[in-house]
């Protein structure tokens, strides 16, 4: 099977957010997406950004257009959002954002009528319907197909630290599970999802896809789910480990750390050095570490096995690769990772409002609705 990987201008940047709808009043979700979409979508058809349904109808997306910048396309996400409430606000919808929400229950939610969503849920049964997970994806442009399976392959070695800077999933179906990123293990049970297989060509990647659609498991390359995946007709790498951001400040800051790697890994092909690979019991290991602990996961960071805290190998990565994201005019969303390696992720917060209003998940609820208006409310280091 011959793939063509589209051509894209290198280390240009794609974002996709996945927003909950819910009742302002009692926090729960509502299937109203719909109802809401028919005009979101046609709307936005001469915009720069998209918005469109998802699996469950209580979910819709915002996707941003190719953007220059991390910036530019935060804007085409800023305007998506903008565009939406004037549709929600007046509907009486709130809008949050996070790997799950605190206490909605899965047989409460309706699947979007589409084919390829009730096709997916025949397949995956349980569990496809336990899919009551919100995400980010982050693409950057590879100008070069070859590059694609070594970037990949250092790259996974950084998602358990994306991971752990977006984990928003702490509680499920009102619960407290005792995981930074429930939504990490979650997801990682549907056919194809989870980390990537060690690839190292795109010849590996098309002799892999031709098994897949041989054997009845993939249509095409669209249902490849890994956590990191190349994305052949938008000519990208695509980061999908993170769940959910809270906030549009701390997406923005997530997306830059991706794109910086991307554009690091590849000056490095470029140089003619050889990219840092580690095994892949490792990057399983890293994985289940970053969900449960998050930002204080101690982390397997070389194939020697030295291990590191995430928050301390976050913190040096930002020194040694502020340069590149000087070059790439995204230095300000660069630095504010800090922000949430020093002020804690989503995951914290949420666990400090559950804490300070006696286990009351609506608090929480409303805490992400606030979040998402306006920004992280304040600091719990």
């Amino acid at each position: 099977m011959t793939v063509t990987f589209a051509e894209s201008a290198r280390s240009t940047v794609g974002i996709e957010w996945e927003i909950m709808l819910a009742d302002p009043a009692s926090g729960d979700l509502v299937g109203r997406g719909p109802e809401l979409l028919a005009a979101l979508e046609a709307e936005s058809a001469d915009e720069r950004h998209t918005v469109t349904g998802e699996l469950l109808t209580n979910t819709i997306e915002v996707t941003s257009g190719v953007g220059a910048t991390v910036a530019h396309a935060v804007d085409d996400i800023a305007a998506a959002i903008s565009a939406v409430r004037a549709a929600t606000d007046p509907a009486g919808v709130e809008l949050l954002s996070a790997g799950s929400h605190p206490f909605a229950q899965w047989y409460d939610q309706r699947v979007t009528d589409k084919t390829r969503y009730h096709k997916l849920i025949e397949r995956t049964q349980w569990w496809g319907r336990n899919m009551m997970i919100w995400g980010i994806h982050v693409h950057v442009g590879v100008d070069d197909r070859d590059k694609v399976f070594p970037i990949i392959g250092a790259l996974t070695g950084f998602l358990p630290h994306l991971q752990a800077l977006a984990a928003s999933s702490p509680f499920w179906a009102g619960e407290r599970t005792g995981y930074a990123s429930n939504r990490a293990l979650v997801f990682q049970q549907l056919p194809t999802a989870g980390l990537p297989w060690a690839l190292s060509t795109w010849t590996e990647f098309e002799g892999y896809l031709n098994d897949m659609v041989r054997t009845g498991v993939l249509v095409d390359a669209t249902e490849v789910r890994w956590d990191i995946r190349p994305a052949p007709r938008w000519g990208t790498i695509e980061v999908r480990a993170c769940d959910g951001m809270s906030t549009l400040a701390e997406l923005a800051s997530v997306a830059a750390l991706v794109q910086v790697l991307v554009e690091h890994f590849s000056r490095m092909l470029d140089a003619g050095e050889t990219l840092p690979t580690m095994p892949a019991w490792f990057h399983r290991e890293n994985k289940w570490r970053a969900a449960r602990y998050g930002l204080d996961a101690r982390l397997i960071t070389d194939a020697a096995g030295e291990q590191t805290p995430v928050r301390e190998h976050v913190s040096a990565l930002l020194a040694d690769l502020a340069p590149v994201a000087v070059d790439l005019g995204c230095a300000a969303e660069f630095a504010r990772v800090g922000s949430i390696v020093n002020g804690g992720a989503s995951y914290e917060r949420q666990i400090a409002v559950a804490e300070a209003s006696d286990g009351d998940l609506r608090e929480v609820v409303q805490h992400l609705i606030r979040e998402f208006r306006s920004g992280p409310e304040g600091s719990i280091a």
